[in-house]
């Protein structure tokens, strides 16, 4: 009965932690770009119940440990959150018809460069132009790819394979500034996100792989396009539910556990 209130409590508080993310998946579902988060549950270590087998001596020739089928007793120990990944499945596009409006059809991320020095990664959103003139995620995080703006550009031109091209007062053709290149990961739901639709790549993301945009598989770019979020209300209210019908039966366990106890405290000789 006391193993009953530990296990229903490790119930409980894995259930919290569901509950917080689903919560972070419903106050997003209007974000641009946001990319919802599943928890993955585990069970924790099964611990051996010797206590409740009879005594044998298992050193005899032929003699096999006391339980179900041959096998020993045994008593799990609880649930535990195994891990809280991203899924990265694509959110609807939305026409904004702002040429700094960026969104990957398909597979990608868009590299940047953080003021530490290290790489961020981003499905892309409103760009900008920093205070280096350079071309920046809405943060003013540069782009990998160094694409420095004039300027004077009357209008910025992104094609689906990434080129980036400027219109300049006196020139008869659009001036070439750069190339957008995207990466993509062996595990994506794996991403550390840092907030601001940035991700960081981890041991189980694996390393970036850059590829040309619209090849290899690898996503194109929409101009004038934003990437919804890919949170589902409907999905995420049915998850909800379920979180709160658990969440009430390991409640109802600590209940039963503790009414037991009582029972036998009330015994008498």
């Amino acid at each position: 009965m006391f193993d009953a209130l530990y296990i229903s409590a490790t119930g409980m508080q894995a259930q919290q932690t569901n509950l917080d993310t689903i919560a972070n998946n419903l106050a997003n579902v209007n974000t641009t770009g946001f990319k919802k988060a599943r928890v993955a549950f585990t069970d924790l270590m099964v611990q051996e119940a010797a206590r409740l087998a009879p005594a044998q001596d298992e050193s005899a020739a032929g003699a096999a440990p006391w339980g179900i089928l041959g096998g020993r007793l045994t008593v799990g120990a609880g649930v535990g959150v195994a891990a809280t990944a991203r899924l990265f499945e694509m959110g609807d596009l939305k026409q904004t018809d702002s040429a700094f409006d960026v969104a990957i059809q398909g597979e990608g991320f868009i590299e940047v460069n953080l003021p530490d020095g290290t790489s961020a990664f981003t499905r892309g959103g409103t760009l900008k132009i920093n205070q280096d003139g350079l071309l920046a995620n809405s943060t003013g995080y540069p782009l990998k790819a160094g694409i420095s703006v004039p300027d004077n550009a009357q209008e910025l031109l992104i094609d689906a394979d990434g080129k980036v091209q400027a219109v300049v007062p006196g020139q008869l053709s659009a001036v070439d500034l750069g190339q957008i290149e995207l990466v993509r990961f062996t595990g994506p739901e794996a991403l550390t996100a840092l907030g601001d639709q940035l991700y960081r790549s981890s041991l189980g993301s694996g390393e970036p792989i850059a590829a040309r945009a619209a090849e290899d598989g690898m996503g194109s770019l929409a101009q004038g396009f934003l990437e919804g979020s890919n949170v589902k209300l409907s999905e995420e209210m049915v998850n909800l539910m379920l979180a709160q019908r658990v969440y009430e039966a390991n409640v109802k366990v600590i209940q039963a556990a503790d009414d037991m106890l009582g029972m036998v405290n009330s015994l008498r000789k």
